[in-house]
Protein backbone atom coordinates (compact mmCIF):
# COMPACT_ATOMS: atom_id res chain seq x y z
CA UNK A 1 0.00 0.00 0.00
CA UNK A 2 1.20 3.43 -0.89
CA UNK A 3 2.92 5.39 2.59
CA UNK A 4 3.10 8.90 0.98
CA UNK A 5 1.60 11.28 -2.03
CA UNK A 6 3.44 10.57 -4.82
CA UNK A 7 5.68 12.91 -5.96
CA UNK A 8 3.01 14.75 -8.69
CA UNK A 9 0.51 14.14 -6.11
CA UNK A 10 2.27 16.37 -3.19
CA UNK A 11 3.51 18.96 -6.07
CA UNK A 12 -0.29 19.63 -6.63
CA UNK A 13 -1.21 19.43 -2.41
CA UNK A 14 1.87 21.88 -2.09
CA UNK A 15 -0.76 24.23 -3.43
CA UNK A 16 -3.88 23.82 -1.89
CA UNK A 17 -2.33 23.09 1.86
CA UNK A 18 -0.55 25.07 4.01
CA UNK A 19 2.91 23.42 3.28
CA UNK A 20 3.55 22.75 7.47
CA UNK A 21 0.29 20.07 7.26
CA UNK A 22 2.93 18.46 5.23
CA UNK A 23 4.98 15.50 7.26
CA UNK A 24 7.73 14.66 5.10
CA UNK A 25 9.16 15.95 1.67
CA UNK A 26 10.72 14.32 -1.65
CA UNK A 27 14.41 15.15 -1.36
CA UNK A 28 16.79 15.53 -4.91
CA UNK A 29 19.96 13.71 -4.23
CA UNK A 30 22.26 11.55 -6.28
CA UNK A 31 19.64 12.24 -9.14
CA UNK A 32 16.53 10.20 -7.58
CA UNK A 33 13.75 11.97 -5.49
CA UNK A 34 13.13 10.14 -1.92
CA UNK A 35 10.59 10.86 0.60
CA UNK A 36 12.16 12.40 3.58
CA UNK A 37 10.72 12.88 7.14
CA UNK A 38 10.62 17.07 7.93
CA UNK A 39 12.14 16.72 11.35
CA UNK A 40 15.22 14.56 10.24
CA UNK A 41 18.36 16.55 10.00
CA UNK A 42 20.24 15.61 6.97
CA UNK A 43 24.40 15.46 6.77
CA UNK A 44 24.74 16.79 3.24
CA UNK A 45 23.51 19.33 0.68
CA UNK A 46 19.64 18.69 -0.62
CA UNK A 47 19.03 19.83 -4.03
CA UNK A 48 15.01 20.12 -3.89
CA UNK A 49 12.75 20.25 -0.95
CA UNK A 50 8.92 19.24 -2.58
CA UNK A 51 6.35 18.79 1.11
CA UNK A 52 4.62 15.21 0.65
CA UNK A 53 1.98 13.73 3.02
CA UNK A 54 1.61 10.51 4.97
CA UNK A 55 -1.94 9.04 5.20
CA UNK A 56 -2.03 10.72 8.98
CA UNK A 57 -1.29 14.25 7.85
CA UNK A 58 -4.10 13.97 4.77
CA UNK A 59 -6.74 12.76 7.50
CA UNK A 60 -5.50 16.21 9.56
CA UNK A 61 -5.53 18.23 7.07
CA UNK A 62 -9.48 17.17 5.93
CA UNK A 63 -9.96 16.98 10.14
CA UNK A 64 -10.37 13.77 10.02
CA UNK A 65 -12.86 12.53 7.60
CA UNK A 66 -14.91 9.45 7.60
CA UNK A 67 -12.33 6.98 5.89
CA UNK A 68 -13.51 3.54 4.95
CA UNK A 69 -12.22 0.41 3.06
CA UNK A 70 -15.06 -0.71 0.69
CA UNK A 71 -13.18 -3.77 -1.05
CA UNK A 72 -9.83 -4.99 -0.90
CA UNK A 73 -8.77 -2.68 -3.32
CA UNK A 74 -11.06 0.48 -2.93
CA UNK A 75 -11.12 2.81 -0.41
CA UNK A 76 -13.31 5.94 0.12
CA UNK A 77 -13.04 8.85 1.93
CA UNK A 78 -16.34 10.86 3.08
CA UNK A 79 -16.55 14.26 4.51
CA UNK A 80 -19.80 16.69 5.27
CA UNK A 81 -20.33 19.50 3.62
CA UNK A 82 -21.80 22.10 5.62
CA UNK A 83 -23.16 24.07 2.85
CA UNK A 84 -25.63 21.75 1.39
CA UNK A 85 -26.18 19.53 4.46
CA UNK A 86 -24.96 16.48 2.64
CA UNK A 87 -21.85 14.47 2.10
CA UNK A 88 -19.09 14.72 -0.68
CA UNK A 89 -17.24 11.07 -1.51
CA UNK A 90 -14.45 9.96 -3.39
CA UNK A 91 -12.74 6.39 -3.86
CA UNK A 92 -9.61 5.35 -4.88
CA UNK A 93 -7.82 2.23 -5.18
CA UNK A 94 -5.61 3.14 -1.78
CA UNK A 95 -6.36 5.47 1.26
CA UNK A 96 -3.84 7.92 -0.07
CA UNK A 97 -5.38 8.40 -3.28
CA UNK A 98 -8.93 8.55 -1.82
CA UNK A 99 -7.85 11.73 -0.01
CA UNK A 100 -5.75 13.26 -2.66
CA UNK A 101 -9.16 13.12 -4.56
CA UNK A 102 -11.63 14.85 -2.41
CA UNK A 103 -8.76 17.08 -1.66
CA UNK A 104 -8.89 18.08 -5.22
CA UNK A 105 -12.80 17.89 -5.15
CA UNK A 106 -13.11 20.17 -2.37
CA UNK A 107 -10.70 22.85 -3.93
CA UNK A 108 -12.54 23.01 -6.95
CA UNK A 109 -15.92 23.91 -4.68
CA UNK A 110 -14.10 26.42 -3.32
CA UNK A 111 -13.76 24.36 0.58
CA UNK A 112 -10.23 24.10 0.42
Amino acid sequence: MKAYTDLEQSKKLAEILPLESADNYYSWHDELYYVVNKDCPYPYSLKAKIPCWSLTALLKALNFPSLTQIKEDEWEVCVFDHDNDGYIEKTASNPIDACYEIIIWLRKLKML
